[in-house]
């Protein structure tokens, strides 16, 4: 092989693994039982029914969570550093984008964890290595509507009442806002999503949730 063709192919080596090192630069990979410490942080109305990374719809009241590197599915244990409170998401979407924050909490989680008040916490991440949510803990519901002013769900509840059972209104407080949520019981997931489907074609627009 001649001097040059050796120089060409060390220097091919030399930028290829340039390159490859480039591209992994900034990343990190975590297996099971790892922890991250960070910033925690959360999204909810504003993104309430769109979609996330993984294409699911995103429900700010499922206790699920954005990271930017995890796989999707992959359940993690967060805690608060703060106040000890700890609890179990699911990773779905991709963020937080800002600068110091590690991992981005749904509605419902970050108000197990209390940010939903502070908004941000230090927290501790572990990626838990088997997790399963206990069926029996599993409840579900139909939201067919949301409203600022109660005397708008009390009338969707009644109309609703005169054709389904368990039509309740949760009132829940964001920030500064009340809302009103109008929402259906269901037994099981597949008797949610049935409901959900005869909503639809009544021109309801509806979201079934897992409750925890």
């Amino acid at each position: 092989m001649s001097d040059i063709l050796s120089k060409k192919l060390r220097l091919l080596f030399i930028l290829c693994s340039v390159i490859l090192l480039t591209s992994c630069a900034g990343q990190t990979y975590f297996r099971s039982g790892n922890v991250q410490k960070g910033i925690a942080s959360w999204y909810g109305s504003d993104f309430h029914g769109k979609l996330t990374s993984n294409r699911e719809i995103y429900n700010m009241h499922a206790l699920t969570a954005a990271h930017k590197t995890l796989p999707f599915g992959v359940y993690v244990r967060v805690t608060n550093l703060n106040n000890g409170k700890s609890v179990v998401v699911r990773i779905n979407d991709r963020g937080p984008f800002i600068k110091g924050r590690i991992i981005d909490l749904s509605y419902a989680g970050a108000k197990k964890l209390g940010l939903d008040i502070s908004g941000v916490a230090p927290v501790k991440i572990k990626v838990l290595k088997k997790y399963s949510p206990k069926k029996s803990s599993q409840k579900f519901s139909i939201q067919v509507g949301s409203f600022s002013i109660k005397k708008n769900a009390k009338i969707l509840k009644r109309k609703l009442q005169k054709n389904y059972r368990n039509v309740y209104i949760s009132k829940i407080k964001i920030s500064s806002n009340t809302y009103y949520r109008v929402r259906i019981k269901a037994r099981s997931v597949k008797s949610a999503e049935k409901i959900a489907k005869k909503l639809m074609k009544q021109g309801y627009r509806t979201n079934v949730l897992e409750e925890h």
